[in-house]
């Protein structure tokens, strides 16, 4: 039933008496994803939504709720702090939505996970994950179109993950699992990682890859699609028209180099077999081609 999440999947909102940790909590709730507690110092003993506990740490919330999924609502000032607080107390997955968290904070983030290997961080800068099946949602993405099945989606990009479920959607094709890992230089969970588990998944049959300028994901990935990824694969990369060192929307998509151009990465992952979907409007219709073809 997907990766990462499912029925025994219960969230812990830091940050859920803030506007944005409260909206999103609220959808979440509505979709039927377990919220079992909120944090926010200070506010500890407060009810959310007359259900769910309000504690004042981390320590306390999975101590009294079992929670074993952080969803981060924090400014991003406080984030890496918030994420770090719940690896600390174990918590085994975090997914950080917080955008505008500062590199340096998150360099020393990923140094301090280094010492928690049993932690997953989605994230920061991310839309979250879903699980349809499940009725499991951890983020900010629209649950309504959504629908079970069994293709994975993974991308850089929020937006486009939900550009993708859509047309999926639309066209019949139900999702196991959706990750969007983030777009920032510095981000907890990798394309490798999260195709790993797509394939190492029963309930996965095939995968969507969106992906853009700037780092050598991309690459990293294409490396493992050709030696050991046994499923098919489709994937678009975006930001073909992007000038050299200009930021395009996130802050890890600037072309640095030969490597971090869309070109080079869309003949890596050429070469590795994956099929290109020629434009974001291909998303559905190249997925539904390539499943055609495996059936």
């Amino acid at each position: 039933m997907g990766i990462l999440l499912d029925e025994s999947s219960r969230i812990m909102v830091q940050g859920i008496t803030g506007r944005e940790g409260g909206f999103h909590a609220r959808a979440c709730m509505a979709y039927g994803t377990k919220v079992v507690a909120g944090v926010t110092p200070g506010k500890g003993g407060q009810v959310f939504e007359n259900k769910v506990p309000v504690f004042d740490s981390v320590e306390d919330a999975v101590r009294e709720t079992g929670a074993n999924v952080a969803l981060i609502f924090v400014p991003p000032p406080f984030a890496a702090d918030a994420v770090a607080e719940s690896a600390a107390c174990g918590v085994p997955l975090i997914a950080c939505i917080t955008e505008g968290v500062p590199v340096q904070d998150t360099v020393r983030l990923s140094r301090y996970l280094e010492r928690h290997p049993n932690v997953r961080l989605i994230g920061p800068n991310c839309p979250g994950l879903i699980n349809p099946g499940a009725k499991c949602k951890v983020g900010i993405m629209p649950g309504s179109i959504h629908r079970p099945g069994r293709v994975g989606v993974v991308s850089r990009s929020g937006t486009l993950t939900y550009e993708a479920v859509s047309q999926l959607t639309n066209l019949g094709i139900g999702q196991s699992s959706c990750v969007g890992i983030g777009g920032d230089p510095v981000i907890g969970t990798s394309f490798v990682e999260v195709l790993k588990l797509y394939n190492a998944d029963p309930d996965t049959d095939m995968v969507v890859f969106i992906g853009e300028i700037g780092g050598s994901m991309e690459q990293s990935a294409a490396a493992y699609i050709k030696e050991e990824f046994t499923k098919p694969i489709c994937v678009l990369i975006v930001g073909a028209t992007a000038p050299a060192g200009k930021r395009m929307g996130h802050a890890g998509a600037i072309i640095t180099g030969e490597s971090a151009r869309a070109e080079a990465k869309v003949e890596a992952l050429r070469q590795a077999g994956a099929a290109i979907i020629p434009t974001p409007a291909d998303i559905g219709s190249t997925a539904q081609a390539l499943l055609r073809r495996m059936r």
